[in-house]
């Protein structure tokens, strides 16, 4: 069985979809299936999902719509043709009543057939990018997590889904910081550019070493902590409305789809939402 994070760098994605469906990899997909569009997902039933969409759409930076599934459908046919949403990420989290429920690798028998699918852009998108411009990616390259953060940053609200920002930090050589902010801003699905550098507590987090999620990462001398807007914003979001059922990505642990992590992708305007 293919195991280290190394060997899979090396499979492609249909070999590492399959993987993952198997039960052969449960952990984050940082780095994995290099040039292919990653995606956070919420999943939700219909009758929440017409005001989860347009917090998202109001919301364009940590919640940019790559695909909308139709109801009860767990495919995602603008994203990839074999895509089963129950079996294809390495591991979910299940939601109810704005309470963490339980970690699973497969959602088949919680599924519903009113469950609706948004996969939203992430980050770990443009680190192929940043990497192939000489720019290290600390937690690649440690088998880590990104380290991801509350901020105070006030979302616009739909329904009943509003709260703040959840930002992603990298640690960037500061005379590097500048690139990463030009490559970054060029993958407005994946978050675009950042949202902020440098100190942390101007945007309400107060220990870098105490990340909400993911794996803390040092700033050493000579680098420059820089945030992103991140995917997980909606989970905050989603535990914040108290829904009854929802299910979510674990942080990292991201659907990879077969599109192009430069592809243009407003897929789901073809959606009539």
């Amino acid at each position: 069985m293919v195991s280290t994070h190394k060997d899979l760098a090396e499979l492609d994605v249909h070999a590492l979809r399959a993987l993952i469906r198997e039960g052969g990899y449960a952990r984050h997909t940082a780095g994995l299936a290099a040039g292919r569009l990653q995606c956070n997902l919420a999943i939700l039933p219909e009758r929440y999902a017409h005001d989860f969409i347009r917090f998202c759409e109001l919301n364009p930076k940590p919640c940019p719509i790559v695909a909308i599934g139709a109801p009860g459908d767990p495919a995602l046919p603008d994203l990839g043709a074999d895509i089963d949403i129950r079996t294809d990420v390495p591991r979910y989290r299940l939601f109810r009543d704005g309470e963490l429920a339980g970690e699973v690798t497969d959602i088949r028998d919680d599924w519903q057939d009113d469950f609706v699918t948004v996969a939203l852009g992430c980050s770990f998108t443009f680190e192929n990018a940043l990497q192939a411009h000489g720019i290290a990616v600390k937690h690649i390259d440690l088998d880590q997590t990104v380290p991801m953060y509350r901020s105070n940053i006030a979302l616009a609200g739909a329904g009943p889904f509003g709260g703040e920002m959840v930002v992603t930090m990298r640690p960037i050589p500061a005379d590097r910081v500048e690139d990463a902010w030009n490559i970054s801003a060029r993958y407005p699905q994946a978050h675009g550019a950042p949202i902020a550098r440098g100190d942390a507590t101007s945007i309400g987090i107060e220990d870098l070493a105490r990340p909400d999620w993911g794996d803390p990462v040092e700033v050493s001398p000579g680098e420059v902590p820089v945030y992103w807007a991140c995917g997980v914003t909606p989970q905050n979001v989603l535990m914040k409305a108290k829904i009854p059922f929802c299910i979510t990505h674990a942080p990292g642990h991201m659907l990879i789809a077969d599109v192009a992590e430069d592809a243009d992708i407003p897929a789901f305007n073809a959606h009539n939402h």
